[in-house]
């Protein structure tokens, strides 16, 4: 067997990084991140609306792999082939932002957690959290220099071990699953400062943006995948079993407690409702499990920013020295930048002890972008009838599908807001620069006609941004 055939990625392992990098933190914190915006009724509504756009990407991510299996890196080639260079640069760019960023909220919840039975770790933003995560930064970094398919193993043992948790909370809820807790204000109609029903139905459901990041995964590494069928498989196994974990989670918390004593609980809430129900080692319990599940979704995280950077420079979207790998066939020019960004930002972390917890929300509306793409590339294809020569029923259906997927991530633009389109535009224009230096490496102008107006109004939009940061009408 070739050494490159023995890095390739079966199914499981594939599912696991979908699995892997969904449950990070997200689910942990969830009991309060929801009974802080909504009540019952509004979350089920919340749920459901969002099972539907979510699963509707899913099929989207799992059509455009069946249907396109030439391309390699999911979000950023899918972006690349329907709407050219410029905008398959700025998917992968913006993932990646998105994506390390994600990784310094990690490591800083992680000490933190690990702050409940060490204090000197404390809110995991202090010198020792500092020093602790620079060295298990480096730690997973040599660990994916020794190759990606060993990085996937550890990767599904890490996800198996952090199911244990999660699987004996939602038994043991089920069992202390009170009826009268549930339904004693399904309306939030005695907290009136939740809002309207569709209030709280548009607030909690920016939460559930965050826990479902991760749901591209298997197309990220397609490339690497022993069979190509296996990447849509993987997507939609991964995100079924993880939107049941979430809602099931969310829901028994919710008869367990009221809305107003779960909104007041420290994070990860989690904890704080499995120890109402057993005592402390429940506590104890839920914050291994998460220590276990955020070391996972680091390490599929480290894999997933390396894997998109890699990809867009094989096809000289990104410059040449992102291409190169090591005997290992692994990209590790882009690991070292991925690495050394993050490495940087935790320094700042200790300076600037509050920023990271916004810069996960500027993360998490940074993804929006390339999922936007992703499911207007999927629109596109039935709609020329590309790849549909001899299916008409699926070309209906497969348009109807990512429709649905297109209008979701609309609304989830909008739904972030005016002030975290400003502040992305500040961090995608600089990318600019290695765009334009990929493009001159292979001897071709930088843009089109229209690229150049995409550019401007992205260039327009970071100095709104950047005079905004210095007059204050905008904050980080």
């Amino acid at each position: 067997m070739s050494q490159e055939s023995s890095q390739k990625l079966r199914l499981g392992a594939l599912t696991a990084l979908v699995i892997g990098s969904m449950v990070g933190g997200g689910i942990f914190s969830l009991p309060q991140n929801m009974a802080a915006s909504a009540d019952v009724g509004a979350i089920l509504i919340g749920w459901a609306i969002t099972a539907v756009g979510m699963l509707a990407l899913a099929f989207v991510f799992q059509t455009l792999a069946n249907r396109k299996p030439q391309l390699d890196g999911g979000v950023y080639a899918y972006a690349k082939a329907g709407f050219g260079d410029y905008m398959g640069f700025s998917s992968a760019w913006g993932y990646w932002i998105s994506a390390w960023l994600g990784n310094v909220g990690y490591f800083v919840l992680l000490f933190s957690t690990l702050g409940y039975f060490f204090p000197v770790f404390g809110e995991g933003n202090t010198l020792a959290s500092i020093i602790g995560a620079s060295v298990l930064l480096w730690a997973v970094h040599f660990l994916v220099l020794r190759g990606i398919k060993e990085a996937a193993f550890v990767n599904v043992v890490t996800t198996i071990a952090k199911m244990v948790p999660l699987f004996l909370f939602i038994l043991i809820c089920l069992f202390a699953f009170k009826l009268d807790i549930f339904t004693a204000d399904i309306w939030g109609l005695n907290n009136p400062e939740l809002g309207s029903v569709m209030n709280q139905v548009r607030n909690m459901m920016l939460v559930t943006v965050w826990v479902f990041i991760g749901i591209e995964g298997a197309s990220i590494f397609s490339a690497r995948a022993e069979r190509r069928t296996d990447v849509g498989k993987a997507t939609l196994l991964g995100f079924v079993i993880v939107l049941l974990l979430l809602v099931l989670v969310n829901i028994l918390s919710l008869g367990i407690m009221t809305q107003p004593e779960l909104a007041k609980l420290q994070n990860p809430s989690m904890a704080a409702v499995l120890e109402h129900v057993v005592g402390h080692w429940g506590a104890v319990l839920i914050s291994v499990g998460l220590v276990i599940s955020l070391l996972g979704a680091l390490l599929s995280w480290v894999l997933l920013c390396a894997e998109i950077m890699f990809a867009a420079a094989k096809d000289h979207t990104m410059p040449e020295f992102i291409r190169k790998e090591n005997s290992k066939q692994v990209p590790a020019n882009a690991l070292w930048l991925t690495n050394g960004c993050v490495q940087v930002f935790l320094i700042i972390t200790l300076f600037s002890a509050s920023t990271y917890l916004k810069l996960i929300y500027l993360a998490t509306s940074m993804i929006l972008i390339p999922y936007f793409w992703s499911a207007a590339y999927a629109v596109l294809l039935p709609l020329r009838g590309e790849t549909y020569e001899t299916d008409a029923r699926d070309r209906s259906k497969d348009l109807f599908i990512a429709s649905i997927s297109l209008i979701y991530a609309i609304w989830l633009i909008y739904a972030g807001g005016l002030k975290y389109l400003l502040l992305s535009a500040l961090l995608y224009a600089p990318g600019a620069i290695l765009f334009a230096k990929a493009k001159r490496e292979v001897g071709q102008p930088v843009f089109t006609n229209v690229e150049k107006l995409i550019f401007a109004v992205v260039v327009v939009g970071a100095l709104i941004a950047a005079y905004g940061l210095y007059d204050g009408f905008l904050t980080l």
